[in-house]
C-alpha cells in the first residue's frame, strides 16, 4: 500500500482578514513532491484556513490514490489534537471543516502529526503565495509557484508526537531537539538518535521552568556551580543551550511583559471581573499603582511596544504607562479576560453558595464553563496560544509590554511551563503585577519574572 505524507498550512493577515491556504503531499517513500494546493479564500481566521489547507491536501491524496495511507503533518497543534479527537470542536466554523475533512477518505487510513513550524515550510510558503496572489486580485497560479525547497530525502519516521494538557512543554522539546540536532550534526555525520520524547519533555521543563527575578529582554544567568544541562541532556558546554539561554544563531527573543492592569473598585472585594461583567474603571488606588509600574519601566527601558487588552481598566493602566515611555497604545482583543458567565461581579463565596455544582465542576475540569454560558480555562488556553503566536511572530526580537488580566497573564505562564491546568488555582497574581516571558525562535519559552510587586513598596 502506497503511503502519502501530507503537509498542509494556513495564514490570515489580520484573523480575521485577508487569507489563504498551502498543501502538498509528498510520496513517503521518495520524497518526491506529488501535488500542491494553495487558494486565496477572502477574509477568514487562521484556524479556518488551516483547515481549508487540510481538506485541500487530503482531497488531492485521494485524487492521487483512494487506498493511500496518509500522514498528515501540521504545525497546527489545534488542528492535530481536534483531528485526532482528542480536543473539542466548539468553534461553529471549524465543525463543519472538520467534519468534512473526517469524510475525505477512511479514519483508519489516516494519521495525524504535529510538526514544528520551521518543518511546514513548503506549505506555509504556498499558503503566503495565495495570500500575496489575492492581495493583487488573482488566484495563486501553480505555474508560477516559487514554494517548492528543492529535492527531498526520503521521509524520516516521525518524531514522538507532543501530547498532555494544552501546553508548550513537550512541543517545545521536540522544537529544541531538533535544532539541537541541526547545530550538533556535522555536514556528513549520520542523524544522531533523538532522546526519548519524556526525557527530553522532562528536561525542557526543568530548563524552561525556572523563574528568574532578572530585567525582562535580559538573559538569566544559571545558577553558579549547578552545569547547564540542554534538553537533549547534553551539558552546556558540548551543545547550545536553549531554554533561558538562546544559542546564538537563534536570535534575541520575543519578549512578553505581562503586566496586569491596576485595581477596580471590585479587585480588594476579589469579585469574579471577566470580559462578560460591567468593566469597571481603575480606582485611585489602581491608578496610582498604574503610576508606580510606569515609572519603574520607564527605569528599565527595555520596553519597545504597548499592547492592552480592550477592556477600560487594561486601556487605562496602558494609557498611563505608555504615556511615560512615549509610547502607542494598541488594543489587542485576544487579551481580553475570561468570560465568567453569571458568576461576574460574585465573591467566590456566593458563587458556592448559588451554583454549587458548576463551581465544583469549573475546579476540576477546564472544559467546563462558568455559569450562564461563560469562557472555559481550555478555550481561554487555545485563544491566549494563538494570541501568543500571533504575537511572538510579529514581535520577533523585541520586548512587548502585554497590559492584561489574572487568567491569560497565568495562561502564558502556564503553558510556557507547560502545567496542568489546575496549576491556575495554585498562582497568586496581584493587581498591577509585572511577569515576563521569552519566547526563542525554536520554539522554546522562559519564564523569567512572575508577580513581581516591588515597584509598587
Amino acid at each position: 500500500m502506497r503511503e502519502f505524507i501530507v503537509e498542509a498550512d494556513g495564514g490570515s493577515r489580520g484573523n480575521p482578514g485577508p487569507a489563504g491556504y498551502g498543501s502538498v503531499v509528498i510520496d513517503a517513500a521518495t520524497g518526491e513532491t506529488l501535488a500542491e494546493r494553495a487558494e486565496y479564500i477572502g477574509v477568514a481566521t487562521n484556524n479556518v484556513a488551516e483547515y481549508r489547507g487540510l481538506l485541500a491536501g487530503l482531497r488531492a491524496a485521494r485524487e492521487l490514490d483512494p487506498s493511500a495511507r496518509v500522514r498528515v503533518r501540521m504545525d497546527s497543534k489545534l488542528v492535530v489534537e481536534q483531528m485526532s479527537g482528542r480536543w473539542k470542536i466548539k468553534h461553529p466554523d471549524m465543525k463543519p471543516l472538520a467534519a468534512e475533512a473526517a469524510r475525505v477518505l477512511p479514519a483508519a487510513q489516516v494519521s495525524y502529526e504535529w510538526i514544528p513550524r520551521e518543518q511546514n515550510k513548503h506549505a506555509d510558503r504556498l499558503a503566503n503565495e495565495a495570500m500575496d496572489a489575492g492581495k493583487r486580485g488573482e488566484q495563486w497560479d501553480a505555474g508560477a509557484s516559487r514554494a517548492a525547497l528543492g529535492p527531498r530525502t526520503a521521509a524520516a519516521p516521525p518524531a514522538p508526537e507532543p501530547s498532555g494538557p494544552p501546553g508548550d512543554a513537550a512541543a517545545g522539546a521536540a522544537r529544541a531537539r531538533e535544532a539541537l540536532t541541526r547545530t550538533r550534526r556535522a555536514p556528513d555525520a549520520a542523524p544522531r538518535p533523538a532522546a526519548s520524547d519524556d526525557a527530553a519533555a522532562t528536561s525542557d521543563v526543568r530548563a524552561a521552568g525556572t523563574v528568574a527575578a532578572t530585567t525582562p529582554g535580559v538573559p538569566a544567568a544559571t545558577t553558579p556551580g549547578v552545569p547547564a544541562v540542554t534538553t537533549s541532556g547534553v551539558p552546556a558546554a558540548e551543545a547550545p543551550t536553549v531554554g533561558w539561554g538562546a544559542a546564538p544563531d537563534l536570535g534575541a527573543p520575543a519578549t512578553f511583559v505581562l503586566l496586569r492592569h491596576g485595581e477596580t473598585p471590585l479587585t480588594p472585594q476579589k469579585r469574579f471581573s471577566g470580559s462578560g461583567g460591567s468593566d469597571p474603571s481603575l480606582s485611585d488606588v489602581g491608578r496610582e499603582q498604574a503610576e508606580r509600574v510606569a515609572a519603574a519601566l520607564a527605569r528599565r527601558g527595555t520596553v519597545q511596544h504597548v499592547l492592552a487588552s480592550p477592556l477600560a481598566r487594561a486601556r487605562e493602566t496602558a494609557a498611563v504607562v505608555a504615556a511615560r515611555l512615549g509610547l502607542d497604545v494598541t488594543v489587542d482583543d485576544g487579551l481580553v479576560e475570561t468570560d465568567f458567565g453569571a458568576w461576574e461581579g460574585l465573591t467566590f463565596g456566593e458563587v458556592r453558595e448559588r451554583y454549587p455544582d458548576d463551581l465544583n465542576a469549573w475546579l476540576a475540569d477546564p472544559e467546563a464553563e462558568p455559569t450562564g454560558g461563560g469562557e472555559s480555562f481550555a478555550a481561554t488556553a487555545v485563544r491566549i496560544a494563538a494570541a501568543r503566536d500571533r504575537l511572538a511572530a510579529a514581535y520577533a526580537g523585541r520586548t512587548v509590554l502585554l497590559v492584561t488580566h489574572v487568567t491569560p497573564i497565568k495562561t502564558f505562564v502556564r503553558l510556557a511551563l507547560g502545567a496542568p491546568p489546575a496549576s491556575l488555582f495554585r498562582m497568586e497574581l496581584s493587581a498591577a503585577s509585572l511577569s515576563a516571558v521569552a519566547y526563542f525562535a525554536d520554539g522554546n519559552a522562559s519564564v523569567r519574572l512572575f508577580n513581581d510587586t516591588s515597584h509598587l513598596r
